[in-house]
């Protein structure tokens, strides 16, 4: 009997060992799912102002994907990418709500990603001063936002209901197609290929896998704008970043790529131009990812911790003055853009001094920092953040739950261009960003940093308002 009790002690040992040793190996959850946003209907394409008509059917389908990952406490997040120009704040907040009210799933556990392609639907409520669409392509615009919104929200879902064991890999890669598009011309700065210009080459990419090894998704990210396709190609397509993940899903059947934006908006692919660029560019992208993931990878362990937050960003608006002498441009953007605003003025309403501007940082096991930065981030912010917080485990992406506007650095505000001047027309903005939001930004981000985890979410600051400046007032 003591010989039998004894045995039986030692299988139960043997048993708890094992299965302790099972758990640890298989500490995550992960969920993938897809779904298919091109519009159904023709509708503008967004990204380029000088566009005269609706898109024209499609060269591949636009999609959204969702990547959903519970630790062992039943923490839970969803990434979702989308091959969209930019969820701007009213539609990522009724994503948002609709997630939380069906799926449980609070604010700082949710990312929505946009990879900026330039071959998408124009978004509701956003770049309202680059197009000039009549009553029937507005309403186009809101139906299709409105579809948009329902298939994140049903992605969102299927994700959390796909969740099953799964192993987490972190690697990094590079692409060098990007460069920087910032030249000095004509005593300004204006769109090029600057060869000596700052770019971020890194490739940052997280693998999921099944238990016994099987690939289920990558999720990525690059630096670089999604504009190798050329204007007067009225067909939706996901530009270098579909093709990529295209290029992906064609060599490992049965998975989900999934490209999120870096902060690559002064810097373009290069050559551009032309479909067949679109594709070489995303085969070499896809073909370097393809090698890191077929080798050994960095095992990612611990556990999920968000933070959320909406930072004031304040603006320098533009005077009465400023804008009565814009009436008089020959660029019918300034010109509309004046009066719109001038319409406003008049009618006494309340405009935003400042902005307020989502940052989100998600702790991916014990060594990944996602940083989810939004808006259209220049590339000085990532190389700044990665001398101060370190490269190693340090994953900074943009274009995430917000698209309001370019941010620009300190740097390139005082040099001016497009990023920092002319754009705001685009975004229909009142105003110029005032110089301290570098330093908002980069203080805020290495709070979050040092704070994620922590229980609880500070509450949401409502934006500032005030009545348009007098004329002569600074």
């Amino acid at each position: 009997m003591p010989h039998n009790l004894n045995r039986s002690l030692f299988l139960l040992i043997l048993l708890m060992v094992s299965a302790g040793a099972q758990a640890q190996r298989l500490e995550w959850k992960a969920g993938v799912a897809r779904v298919v946003i091109t519009p159904t209907e023709p509708v503008w394409m967004a990204g380029y102002a000088s566009r005269t008509r609706p898109a024209e059917g499609k060269v591949h389908d636009l999609s959204a994907r969702a990547l959903a990952l519970e630790d062992r406490r039943g923490v839970r997040v969803v990434i979702v990418t989308t091959d969209h120009l930019g969820i701007p704040r009213e539609m990522g907040e009724e994503i948002a709500r609709r997630v939380a009210r069906l799926h449980r799933l609070p604010r700082a556990n949710l990312v929505l990603s946009s990879s900026h392609t330039h071959s998408g639907p124009v978004p509701l409520r956003r770049l309202e001063g680059a197009y000039f669409l009549d009553e029937a392509q507005q309403a186009a615009v809101v139906r299709t936002t409105e579809e948009t919104i329902q298939k994140i929200v049903r992605a969102v879902g299927e994700s959390l209901q796909q969740l099953a064991p799964a192993v987490l890999s972190f690697g990094r890669t590079e692409a060098t197609f990007g460069m920087n598009r910032r030249v000095w011309r004509n005593n300004r700065y204006d769109f090029g290929a600057n060869k000596e210009g700052v770019k971020d080459d890194d490739v940052p990419l997280l693998r999921v896998t099944t238990p016994d090894g099987r690939l289920r998704a990558v999720l990525f990210s690059y630096a670089c704008h999604n504009t190798t396709l050329p204007i007067h190609l009225y067909q939706f397509n996901g530009d270098y970043a579909g093709y990529a993940e295209a290029e992906l899903e064609a060599a490992n059947p049965g998975v989900t790529a999934m490209f999120m934006m870096g902060c690559g908006a002064d810097v373009g692919p290069q050559p551009t131009g032309r479909l067949e660029m679109a594709i070489d560019h995303g085969r070499a992208l896809a073909g370097a990812i393809g090698q890191t993931i077929a080798a050994e990878m960095a095992p990612v362990h611990g556990r999920l911790r968000t933070r959320y937050e909406l930072i004031p960003l304040p603006l320098n608006l533009l005077r009465r003055e400023q804008l009565e002498a814009e009436l008089q441009s020959k660029d019918r953007h300034r010109r509309a853009y004046a009066e719109r605003w001038l319409r406003r003025w008049e009618s006494g309403e309340r405009v935003m001094t400042e902005y307020p501007y989502p940052l989100q940082v998600i702790q991916l096991g014990d060594g990944i920092t996602l940083v989810a930065m939004s808006g259209e981030v220049v590339v000085d912010y990532v190389l700044r953040l990665k001398r101060e917080l370190g490269s190693a485990g340090l994953w900074v992406t943009a274009y995430c739950n917000d698209v309001m506007a370019y941010i620009p650095s300190v740097r390139i505000l005082n040099e001016g261009g497009y990023e920092p001047e002319y754009s705001m027309l685009y975004y229909d903005l009142p105003g110029y960003w005032h110089p301290s939001i570098e330093e908002k930004i980069i203080r805020k981000v290495h709070q979050m940093t040092r704070a994620v985890g922590r229980e609880g979410q500070p509450a949401a600051r409502h934006p500032a308002t005030t009545s348009f400046p007098r004329a002569g007032s600074r």
